[in-house]
């Protein structure tokens, strides 16, 4: 048969022959490996066809397995975070992809996917096994990989393909969950070698010790003893499932809680004791919420330099910092307990540790503590908005409350990186821990419409809005057309300002540049022409009352669609305008 070089192979291996060579009708290896992944509860993958991937499609076409073929390697790895964010822990996707650039194209979302600790299995067909080391077609060192995955496999012996792929499925949902890499030769996939049985029990082994009595029993000792503490949560109480309890916990120390831009959402924002999200944007109000109290928790959390700002925000004097990897304890901050531990475990022992709250006057109460901070951030959104010029186009936070009071509280939002990420991330609640998909410390732009994608195969029973700007989708922009040729009913809200006004501020404030040095003013996008090209329907708003009507008009569609709003690309950014 025909390679991708123009050569041809005989379809023989060392391992004798690709069809029945013995006698015994047995699976091809690629089928093999399909059947583990279906076997394992991995029931989507994402990728793009090439003729190194064929045997494994044709599994997964022979099984009626969902195969959604993207438009660019980098979308599949989002994709498949996306799918894993809006889902139960550990539920997973896989993606598949050809060597060299397909495998290095999805490497900016297996480095996205590891630093939010999200499980994915990526596998990559290797170039065959006796051409390796011969600059073989799309041939790169497997090594390449190892930085941007929890863990990097290569199939040596093609009797251990399954092996590898079961116990890659593992290794991704054992927390810290991640993205595991493996990587099969061509060769082997098409071949019909005896494959190695994997441990039945394997891939369910994927819980965490109990935490430390003593260190329970110590950190319920220092909160009780607080009058006002604090709770800071992270990504990790989603990947735990925690959300519970982290709420019962807040009600019971009557804490005010703050979440990281990746625990946003696990303790539902309209819950009278949520205090705003700690991100580049948050309010100086928030800040001081924290700075002032006088014992905090951080739970599921590594203190990011994003999130603290370089660790310049203030933390209170007693912190328990609770997190899955030693290493980041006392990093940023000094702490006087730190644990490792699984947020859903540590936080039910501790619950059942705690003692009873005796409130102070109603202005130490935790809700009236984070009321206070909601209350400051609602009249900072409301005074950008108050400043925008009749005639000028509308700002992020104005655009974003009309989507928010036009989505479901039960509907997938994700948000793209970017300039109005930080708007985003301060001014539109979250309604769940599964509600609410944005990226994190790797911060990549070009994620919303990709995860989005995964999270409506993920939630097919629920609506789905990517949140997204101009530049961010104009990096993915060719998921679109993805969206309309699967099928895949997501409503896409693009905030238009035709600039990398982000860029464009810092350029001009600290550098000099002209005012939207880095924007389009006499190229304009139109992307409701766009994305009509590419089979989605869509309208463009300018008009604030008109935002909400057509973002509701979109989710009742049956199919996919785009709401192209035009915004103001000299708007304030988040990070200045809420620590004025």
């Amino acid at each position: 048969m025909d390679t991708d070089d123009g050569s041809t192979e005989t379809g023989i291996t060392d391992d004798g022959p690709a069809g029945d060579d013995d006698g015994v009708d047995r699976p091809t290896v690629g089928e093999a490996v399909v059947d583990c992944l279906l076997d394992h509860g991995v029931e989507v993958a994402f990728g793009i066809p090439g003729k190194q991937t064929l045997p494994l499609n044709r599994a997964f076409a022979d099984r009626d397995a969902r195969f959604v073929v993207a438009r660019h390697e980098t979308a599949v790895t989002h994709q498949a975070w996306g799918y894993a964010e809006s889902s139960e822990p550990g539920t997973m996707a896989a993606t598949v992809v050809v060597p060299g650039p397909g495998d290095m194209n999805a490497m900016n979302g297996l480095k996205n996917a590891k630093n939010d600790c999200v499980p994915l299995l990526h596998l990559a067909v290797e170039t065959e096994r006796d051409v390796r080391g011969g600059d073989g077609i799309h041939e790169t060192p497997p090594a390449t990989y190892d930085t941007v995955v929890k863990e990097n496999v290569l199939v040596e012996s093609p009797a251990g393909a399954v092996a590898a792929v079961a116990d890659a499925i593992r290794v991704a949902r054992q927390p810290p969950q991640g993205p595991v890499r493996v990587g099969i030769p061509k060769d082997v996939l098409a071949s019909r070698t005896p494959q190695a049985t994997p441990p039945a029990e394997g891939p369910a082994e994927t819980t965490t010790p109990e935490p430390d009595a003593a260190a329970v029993d110590r950190a319920a000792s220092l909160l009780d003893a607080a009058d006002a503490p604090v709770v800071v949560a992270g990504g990790g109480v989603r990947r735990a499932g925690a959300s519970d309890r982290l709420r019962s916990v807040a009600e019971r120390l009557d804490a005010p809680v703050v979440t990281t831009y990746k625990g946003k959402g696990t303790l539902p924002e309209t819950h009278p004791l949520s205090a705003g999200v700690l991100c580049g944007g948050a309010s100086t109000e928030l800040r001081d919420l924290l700075a002032t109290a006088d014992a905090g928790l951080v739970v599921g959390s590594d203190l990011d330099a994003v999130a603290t700002a370089k660790w310049s925000v203030s933390l209170p004097e007693t912190l328990v910092h609770v997190t899955l990897d030693g290493d980041d304890i006392g990093f940023g901050y000094e702490t006087d307990l730190g644990v490792v531990a699984d947020a859903d475990r540590f936080l039910a022992a501790l619950d059942s540790r705690l003692g009873e709250r005796t409130q102070g006057g109603p202005e130490m109460s935790g809700e009236a503590r984070a009321a206070a901070v909601r209350e400051a951030d609602r009249d900072r959104f409301a005074a950008v908005a108050a400043a925008r010029e009749p005639d000028d186009p509308l700002r992020s936070v104005e655009v974003l409350r009309a989507v928010r009071g036009a989505v479901p509280d039960a509907a997938v939002v994700t948000a793209d990186a970017g300039g109005f990420r930080l708007w985003t991330l301060v001014g539109f609640p979250a309604s769940g821990p599964d509600s609410y998909v944005n990226p994190g410390s790797w911060a990549t732009m070009g994620t919303g419409l990709p995860s989005a994608a995964g999270a409506k195969l993920a939630n097919p029973d629920r609506d789905v809005v990517a949140l997204t700007g101009d530049g961010g989708l104009l990096m993915c922009v060719h998921e679109l057309h993805t969206l309309a040729a699967e099928g895949i009913d997501v409503t896409v809200v693009a905030l238009n300002n035709d600039d990398y006004a982000i860029i464009s501020e810092e350029a001009s404030r600290s550098f000099g540049f002209p005012e939207g040095a880095y924007g389009w003013a006499d190229a304009s996008l139109d992307l409701v022409s766009v994305a009509r090209g590419m089979g989605v329907p869509a309208e463009r708003v300018t008009e604030r009352d008109g935002v909400g009507d057509a973002v509701a008009s979109a989710l009742r569609r049956d199919g996919p669609a785009l709401v192209e709003v035009v915004t103001d690309p000299a708007e304030p950014q988040a990070s200045e305008w809420m620590t004025r």
